[in-house]
């Protein structure tokens, strides 16, 4: 966490703004604020930018969710030969979610070491939540493109496309014709990611229709307002109680099997 925050220090170099990291605390005190937020469920995503790293990644998921309550547990990968096998080890030991990060990572998800990979998580159902936009900045197998390659081979994969695919919010949006394809809200329609990749407002009528495919992401705590501003640009989009039920509760806890 430590180095992440490094990175964000810098975000006027990588990204041309500056990026306070809100909820900068220790561990204990971000999980009092979660809970004081009211948040029954979160997993804690990592994800890997180098080979040999995701089985520890793992493994300290399985461990930091075993010993905090509410916390799902999460899983990871890399295009590495081992990857089959930490995978497979990683359902086998009740992971209920992985996240993968196509810029970070800077790997093709095409790779033909990760086809199993793909394949175990379309045939268990458990959903990958997925950095394949381009936003805040392009990598070299970001956009729709290889993800959507992804999906052509595995077309039952439960897919949870982050940041509503920004800025390609179009074309990952169309991603929903596979039919479990999710898009999480992540950052998404907040002051602070308006200014930079504005959400299409003629756009907002298929978040409506997509109702049940729609799920909260927050990114905490590295997000440079309060927790409170994602759920405000939420309701701000007038689709109903219904509608936020559903995406701040309802999909996740379906996705989670909780």
């Amino acid at each position: 966490m430590n180095a992440v925050w490094k990175y964000f220090d810098a975000a006027v170099e990588h990204y041309g703004t500056p990026w306070p990291i809100t909820y900068r605390t220790s561990v204990s005190e971000r999980l009092k604020t979660l809970d004081s937020l009211g948040v029954r469920a979160f997993p804690a995503l990592v994800y890997p930018h180098k080979p040999d790293m995701a089985a520890w990644l793992n493994t300290w998921a399985r461990d930091f969710a075993a010993a905090t309550p509410g916390c799902a547990v999460s899983g990871t990968f890399y295009p590495e030969a081992s990857a089959s096998s930490y995978v497979r080890e990683a359902l086998d030991q009740g992971t209920r979610i992985f996240k993968v990060h196509l810029q970070v990572g800077d790997y093709d998800p095409r790779d033909p070491v990760l086809d199993d990979v793909w394949g175990q998580l379309a045939e268990a159902g458990t959903p990958v939540v997925a950095h394949c936009g381009s936003g805040p900045i392009p990598g070299r197998h970001t956009g729709p493109g290889p993800i959507g390659e992804v999906l052509r081979r595995h077309p039952l994969l439960t897919v949870v496309v982050a940041h509503l695919g920004m800025p390609e919010y179009a074309e990952h949006l169309d991603l929903t014709s596979y039919r479990n394809v999710h898009l999480d809200t992540t950052m998404a329609l907040t002051p602070f990611t308006e200014s930079l990749m504005p959400f299409p407002r003629s756009l907002v009528p298929r978040l409506g229709d997509l109702a049940d495919r729609i799920v909260l992401g927050t990114d905490f705590p590295n997000i440079p307002y309060p927790y409170a501003t994602q759920l405000q640009a939420l309701a701000d989009l007038g689709l109903g109680d219904a509608w936020l039920r559903a995406v701040c509760h309802d999909n996740g806890a379906r996705l989670l099997g909780l």
